[in-house]
């Protein structure tokens, strides 16, 4: 950057002495745009190792507080968090399933994805679908009808150097065989071709267990006979984190060097936290995230 203006002074000096008295200050006047768009170009293309920061929110679960009789209270929350999440301006957005309380309301379809329209275009945001956008066993309909309002059931992209994946845990959950090994496949080559990423962050919907590798298999967790084959997946191929929701509620654990991050809802909480979102700060060497109320979010993110 010293070299940049350094050069552009020296430009002007030059500028001044050859021109005549007329053109002097037209010449400066365009000189002084090159060096404010330099130095634009200089901030927007920071250090790699800058650190930075992307938000989870889960389950805003439209139709939920009214059991599927209206749908009044998800979107004031949602329209806040979309708020939030514009101030906040993040790298991008992921959202860990069940967008709606009933797979076959298109009213509740369609105000989920009105209000998502809403957040800034310039504000990626990724999906991973819960079982009720999917139903308890998906098939191929429910999964057809899924991609057709919300684009596919995974993702994976590198940002930043870190790589990002969003799978689909009803698969898993559900016990279909044949599409879950299929993932299962999936998930070992992308994991495979990540291993020079500076992290490696998983996103799904079901948490694969709560507080406990060896707690009993609930509606709140993946079933104990699949978990250990994924888990040690992750463990094997340096996945830091997984972040999931459904628990509608917090919880943090880990699977040896594999964080567990349960996030809690967007939509109607069913523990103490209030509905809300997750921010998490991605460093060189780490990422720290926290959980915050709609009422306790900041109004910037800082690092340290």
């Amino acid at each position: 950057m010293m070299l940049v203006f350094y050069v552009m002074t020296k430009l002007i000096i030059l500028t001044i002495v050859k021109s005549s008295y007329k053109n002097i200050r037209i010449q400066l006047t365009s000189i002084l745009l090159l060096l404010l768009i330099s130095g634009f170009e200089f901030a927007r293309n920071k250090s790699p190792n800058e650190p930075w920061f992307f938000i989870q929110i889960t389950d805003p679960q439209f139709g939920m507080f009214e059991n599927n009789n209206g749908f009044e209270k998800e979107t004031i929350l949602y329209e806040k968090a979309v708020e939030k999440i514009n101030n906040l301006n993040p790298d991008f957005v992921v959202i860990t399933g069940d967008f709606v309380h009933n797979s076959d309301s298109v009213a509740q379809i369609e105000e989920f994805k009105r209000i998502t329209a809403k957040i800034n275009p310039k504000i990626p945001v990724y999906y991973t679908p819960g079982n009720h956008d999917l139903g308890q066993i998906p098939d191929e309909e429910s999964i057809r009808k899924y991609i057709q309002n919300y684009g596919s059931d995974k993702f994976s992209f590198i940002h930043k150097g870190s790589a990002f994946i969003g799978f689909n845990s009803s698969l898993i959950k559900a016990k279909l065989e044949k599409p879950e090994q299929e993932q299962y496949n999936r998930l070992v080559k992308k994991l495979k071709k990540s291993q020079d990423a500076q992290h490696i962050i998983l996103f799904c919907h079901y948490p694969f267990f709560n507080k406990t590798f060896d707690e009993p298999t609930t509606y709140s967790n993946i079933d104990q006979d699949y978990r250990k084959k994924y888990l040690d997946l992750f463990n094997n191929n340096n996945v830091e984190a997984v972040f999931s929701g459904h628990y509608h509620n917090n919880s943090l654990a880990a699977y040896g060097k594999t964080q567990m991050v349960t996030t809690s809802a967007l939509g109607k909480p069913l523990g103490k936290a209030p509905s809300g979102m997750r921010i998490v700060k991605v460093y060189s060497n780490r990422i720290e995230h926290e959980y915050f109320g709609l009422e306790e979010l900041p109004d910037s993110v800082h690092f340290y």
